[in-house]
Formats: C-alpha cells, sequence, structure tokens
C-alpha cells in the first residue's frame, strides 16, 4: 500500500459522452503541451472513487479518429493523476462468435495507422517502452468482471486491428485482416494504448461490437444506421459497466503487479547532458517520474 488515491479514467468512444451518476460533477478545461485535448474532461466521484472522464470524439463528436489529439488527451488524464484507465470503442468484428451487441477485452493489437502522433519522446529526449503486452491484466481481468455484471456477452481477450479511417474496411481489406488473426476492428485504440503505456498509465480496452465490418456473406457491407441502431444498445451496457467499476477497484491505490506504472524505468536511452530542454519541460507530467531521477 501506498497511500496513493486511486484515480479511475475513461476514454469514450462514439456513443459514450458523459458518465451517470457522478457526485459534484464539473467539466474542467486542462491545457497540455501538445495541445488541446479532445474536449473539457469532467470529473467528480463515483461510490467514494474520483473519476475523470474525457469524450474521445469530444461532445458532439466533433473530432474524427485521425485528427483525435491522443498526445493531448494523456497528458491530460495523467495530470489529473489518473491511475487506472478504461477505453470505452466501438468496433466491427472478423468473427461470428463476437457477435454485434458483443463485447470484447481487447488484449493486443496490430497498429495499421499512419496519420498520427505516436509517442512523447523524440529528437531531445529518446525512449522505447515494450508493448509487447499492450493493456494491464489486472484491469482487464476488472473489465471483464464488470462487463459480465450487465449481462452483455464478453469476450476476454481479442486482436484489434487499429485502421487510419474514416472510411471503413473493403472486403479484401476485411478478409486479409481475418486471415491476419484479427478479431475485432477500430480506429481509435492506436497510438492511445502505446501512449498510456509511455505515460506509465495502466490500460484496459473495452471493444463493444456494433457489426461484422465487410467480410461477412450475410450481413454485407458496412451500415451506418445498423451500427447506431446497436451502438445504443451497447452504451447502456457500457454506462452500467463503468458504474461497476469503482466497487471492484476500490479506492486505495496500489502498484501495477504487470509494472505498467513503471515502463519508463529503463526506457530513457538519451544521456542526461543531452537531453532537450524543451523537450524534457514537454514531459514533466508524463515522464517526470523518471525524468526528475
Amino acid at each position: 500500500m501506498t497511500g496513493k488515491q486511486r484515480v479511475i479514467g475513461v476514454m469514450g468512444g462514439s456513443g459514450v459522452y458523459e458518465i451517470d451518476g457522478l457526485e459534484d460533477a464539473a467539466w474542467q478545461e486542462v491545457i497540455t503541451p501538445w495541445g488541446d485535448p479532445s474536449d473539457a474532461l469532467l470529473t467528480g466521484t463515483l461510490d467514494g472513487v474520483k473519476m475523470v472522464f474525457l469524450p474521445r470524439h469530444g461532445r458532439g463528436h466533433v473530432h474524427s479518429p485521425s485528427t483525435v489529439n491522443y498526445r493531448a488527451n494523456i497528458d491530460a488524464m495523467k495530470q489529473m493523476g489518473v491511475t487506472d484507465l478504461f477505453s470505452v470503442s466501438a468496433v466491427g468484428s472478423f468473427r461470428e462468435e463476437m457477435a454485434p451487441g458483443d463485447f470484447v477485452i481487447v488484449d493486443q493489437f496490430i497498429d495499421r495507422t499512419f496519420a498520427r502522433e505516436k509517442s512523447f519522446f523524440g529528437t531531445g529526449c529518446v525512449a522505447h517502452v515494450s508493448v509487447a503486452h499492450p493493456v494491464c491484466e489486472r484491469l482487464s481481468g476488472i473489465a471483464y468482471e464488470a462487463a459480465r455484471a450487465t449481462g452483455v456477452t464478453v469476450h476476454m481477450g481479442g486482436t484489434y486491428l487499429a485502421m487510419e479511417g474514416p472510411q471503413f474496411s473493403s472486403m479484401a481489406e476485411s478478409e486479409m485482416y481475418r486471415d491476419w488473426g484479427c478479431d475485432v476492428i477500430g480506429m481509435t485504440n492506436m497510438p492511445e494504448a502505446k501512449l498510456a503505456r509511455e505515460a506509465e498509465i495502466c490500460y484496459a480496452s473495452i471493444a463493444m461490437v456494433t457489426d461484422y465490418d465487410s467480410w461477412h456473406p450475410d450481413h454485407g457491407a458496412v451500415q451506418i444506421t445498423d451500427i447506431l441502431k446497436t451502438l445504443k444498445a451497447n452504451t447502456a451496457h457500457a454506462k452500467s459497466l463503468v458504474a461497476a467499476l469503482p466497487e471492484l477497484l476500490g479506492g486505495a491505490y496500489e502498484p501495477c503487479p504487470f509494472g505498467c506504472d513503471r515502463a519508463l524505468e529503463y526506457a530513457i536511452m538519451t544521456a542526461p547532458d543531452k537531453r532537450d530542454p524543451e523537450m524534457i519541460e514537454k514531459l514533466a507530467t508524463v515522464a517526470g517520474r523518471v525524468l526528475k531521477g
């Protein structure tokens, strides 16, 4: 035990724009050295545990997957003291058994995005973190338990293909991703998961299946009207899942048994006397723990 208090963060995707039941709820503007987050952050407490919510696309869905400022979003969460971050996002499915309306607790990613800043580090301060296991196993287990409690069909484990978008897949792409062993496809969890690891925040991905992408012979091409219909039902389950998190996690913080909160321990490669002061200043929030040492 450290005496530190837990702060649960929720990154809400399509259809999830707030947390119900927050006490002392207030929207708070956060300034980051990486630019503006997607929106103000909703803060409050739920069952005595502090929670922070950020709508990934902004209220009213104003940011596309490619224009979301992922670095600013993660930095803002870190500034707010978030220790455990849950991503909630809509996905297409490559597997018959992962049907529309089901939830998948993602444990692996293939990153096919190309138009996004993917690291806090770079010239002036180089660092390499491991994303061999890109999500926190502890948080994933909590997410699975919370999802089951809602009554939704939930699958533990799955590989998420992160595409650039905003268009959906062609049939050929969809078939190729299936051959690669991917289970679901989405547009937002990368570089989000990588940046959370760089910021030493435990991260779990809750994928809400809305469709069968483009491969399924009985469902044809992705239709946005069908997605929205399923998304509405998924959103109710997602809110119930989020509401269960404080009780399952508790309010007292404990160090991550898998080391997510110590990911930078040996990651920074640039010698102290070669580090760019301006870059170090920008990294104060996400990497201050190791840069001050």
